[in-house]
């Protein structure tokens, strides 16, 4: 009787949840933590965690294609994993190579036209999950309707020391002029400049930090951040759309504070800025209060034509 009244009661709190946001974030983000608590609560040993993570991953996959999120990238393994025991990080690398190939033949992936990356030192890895990813980014090559990265074997200070590096050079050998280094030329330079800006990232497992994990497309995006208690194997389609809620929720202020930033500046400006200002205001009316905006623009035009 309780797990039907929990059931219901999920079902319903799911239903909730889907009328109240009206969208999804383009690219979401997720840190998988709390896989190897999970099995410890559950008996299990590492390896049984990472398992079931495994599952919940699969299942991410679908949630996120059905909301029409178009970017999913997963934090599988960080360059500070490579300090785990030994055993605990061979079986880890058997199971990420296992499911990149499962993935890699699944027919929803192919129905759904997924398109596999690995993003990070993946020189670093063993021969066999190289091979792996190999095969995964072949079989799904040319799909563009919905994109999974898998960061492997990454750091997000390793990745923009390693872009700093390559300007530097670029900078020594003449290729490039101090003056010409912009966004694109550090973008170039990354893991994988194919990837797009963050929208949002989950934390799950209760830790409240984002671990280096994409800075450059994250931060420089200003991204929103969940952190949930669940541990990556108890992470439920409910807690995606309570992020995504906490996602739109950001978005919302976000534009109301810009619009209320371009109105404050309007009474500063005159001519071409006036007319700047009032072409952001426009897009951005419905997010000030009734009354204010446009008006005000207005008025301060016909001051400055008298």
């Amino acid at each position: 009787m309780r797990r039907w009244l929990r059931r219901r009661f999920q079902a319903a709190y799911e239903s909730l949840l889907r009328r109240e946001i009206s969208g999804a974030p383009a690219h979401v983000a997720v840190i998988q933590d709390g896989n190897r608590r999970y099995a410890r609560e559950h008996g299990g040993d590492a390896h049984d965690g990472h398992r079931a993570g495994a599952e919940t991953t699969e299942r991410m996959i679908d949630w996120c294609a059905e909301l029409g999120v178009e970017e999913l990238t997963l934090y599988a393994f960080s360059t500070e994993n490579f300090n785990r025991p030994a055993a605990e990080r061979d079986q880890l690398f058997d199971l990420l190579a296992e499911k990149l190939y499962e993935f890699a033949d699944a027919e929803r992936v192919h129905e759904e036209e997924v398109r596999i990356r690995a993003i990070g030192e993946t020189e670093r890895l063993p021969g066999y999950v190289r091979d792996a990813i190999a095969y995964a980014e072949r079989r799904t090559h040319g799909y563009e309707r919905f994109t999974l990265n898998v960061a492997l074997a990454y750091g997000g200070r390793a990745e923009l020391l390693g872009a700093a590096r390559d300007v530097s050079r670029a900078v020594a050998d003449g290729h490039l002029e101090p003056a010409d280094i912009d966004v694109a030329a550090v973008e170039s330079r990354l893991h994988d400049d194919r990837v797009r800006d963050v929208d949002l990232i989950i934390r799950t497992g209760g830790d409240e930090r984002t671990s280096n994990f994409l800075p450059w497309h994250a931060n420089g995006n200003e991204a929103a951040v969940f952190f949930c208690a669940p541990y990556w194997p108890e992470f439920s389609k409910v807690d995606l759309l309570r992020a995504i809620r906490t996602y739109e929720s950001r978005e919302a202020s976000w534009r109301r504070n810009r619009a209320e930033r371009a109105l404050a500046l309007v009474h500063a400006v005159t001519d071409t800025e006036l007319r700047e200002a009032r072409d952001v205001l426009s897009r951005l009316r419905e997010y000030l209060p009734q009354g204010e905006g446009l008006e005000a623009v207005e008025a301060e035009e016909q001051e400055t034509a008298d």
